[in-house]
């Protein structure tokens, strides 16, 4: 049954998620658990700098006698624009890492340019096959799925895991954060982002082009990083009280960084898909959980977060009209096409071979050998 529409009177998440509930001062079940995880993992100031202390003093170690002490991904955005800085503040020797697949903005690139400038830190970029990654997200977006950014994320978690092991690394510091980023996206709004056998079923299917050279990695992949090599992904900005609004300033002022209007500004493809694609195609408006985070974290008010989700700025300024024609463009496109393909309804990434099954089978042996141990 359908249900009416309520929009939590905490935060900002709405009935388009489909699993929320809300209890009876229509609180939803999203910031209950977030807030609730918060406090869980929430210490003092001083446990924070010790094991922050810590921290830093592992991955120094861990570096020693190595050209770098750890790899720091970096998009152009401000969360990993910010973990590089921090991590030069604090005397580590990173290894700045960088995927171009032809879809850096306007600004991405010199933000990069002069973060790494500044720093004083080598920058290494692996640029993708452009033919290979077009053909490869036209596939996806014939499939119908969801996440066709799912071969970007793929693609860049790859490139830090495979700079860390050719330069023998243990550690890579993420942007990725609980603070800005905590709150989990809704069922069906992302996909499992190690899942090669979907990308691969999808481009057999869809595809023209063989993969051949495009960065992947897939869950036993992972594995084999994590426990094999014992590569560790950090969520780096974790390990500080972190403040979006405050990191903006601070690069603004030490590196002339141009902030984005959007989230994911940095890059075209991804502001278009998630500022027209994502919210006009499958309904989903990624704002209401990013801003819910905010305001759980007192980094933006309800009041503001609810403005702002009055309009859509990015299509009613115009600027989804000026990156759909360079899109459609780039991609070898017609108008007509992408508009047949809005109107197709949407199609579940399960309908195509997947790793999900395998995950949840490796999920429950993991949980069972940890109540074990």
């Amino acid at each position: 049954m359908k249900k009416n529409y309520q929009v939590c009177s905490r935060c900002v998440m709405d009935t388009s998620a489909a699993d929320i509930t809300f209890d009876e001062q229509g609180v939803c079940n999203y910031c209950t658990s977030y807030l609730k995880m918060l406090s869980e993992i929430e210490v003092s100031a001083e446990e924070l700098e010790k094991s922050r202390h810590e921290f830093h003093a592992m991955v120094k170690a861990h570096g020693n006698g190595k050209p770098y002490d750890c790899i720091v991904g970096v998009s152009g955005g401000v969360d990993s624009s910010y973990a590089l800085y921090l991590a030069v503040q604090n005397g580590l020797r990173p290894l700045a890492v960088h995927l171009d697949n032809g879809w850096d903005s306007e600004y991405s690139q010199s933000n990069i340019e002069n973060l790494v400038r500044g720093l004083g830190v080598d920058l290494h970029t692996h640029v993708i096959d452009w033919p290979e990654n077009r053909d490869m997200q036209c596939a996806l977006f014939k499939s119908g799925v969801i996440d066709i950014e799912m071969i970007m994320d793929n693609a860049q978690a790859a490139t830090n895991y495979k700079q860390a092991l050719k330069y023998g690394l243990k550690d890579i510091l993420s942007g990725t954060n609980t603070r800005t980023e905590g709150m989990p996206q809704a069922p069906g709004w992302t996909h499992y982002k190690f899942d090669v056998k979907n990308i691969r079923a999808i481009q057999n299917k869809f595809g023209r082009e063989k993969i051949k050279t495009h960065p992947l990695m897939s869950t036993l992949d992972w594995i084999y990083f994590e426990y094999i090599r014992k590569v560790m992904w950090h969520n780096y900005l974790d390990y500080f009280i972190y403040n979006k609004a405050e990191a903006i300033e601070i690069l603004k002022n030490k590196f002339q960084y141009v902030p984005y209007r959007y989230k994911h500004g940095e890059s075209v493809f991804t502001r278009f898909y998630q500022n027209y694609i994502l919210p006009e195609k499958f309904g989903v408006d990624k704002r209401r959980v990013h801003h819910s985070t905010l305001i759980c974290t007192g980094q933006m008010t309800r009041s503001s977060a609810l403005d702002d989700l009055k309009g859509n700025p990015y299509i009613e300024s115009g600027e989804a009209a000026d990156d759909q024609i360079y899109v459609l463009k780039k991609l070898g496109m017609t108008k007509d096409e992408f508009c047949d393909y809005m109107l197709l309804p949407p199609v579940p990434h399960q309908n195509y071979p997947s790793e999900m099954n395998m995950l949840k089978i490796l999920s429950r042996i993991y949980k069972a050998f940890k109540r074990q141990s």
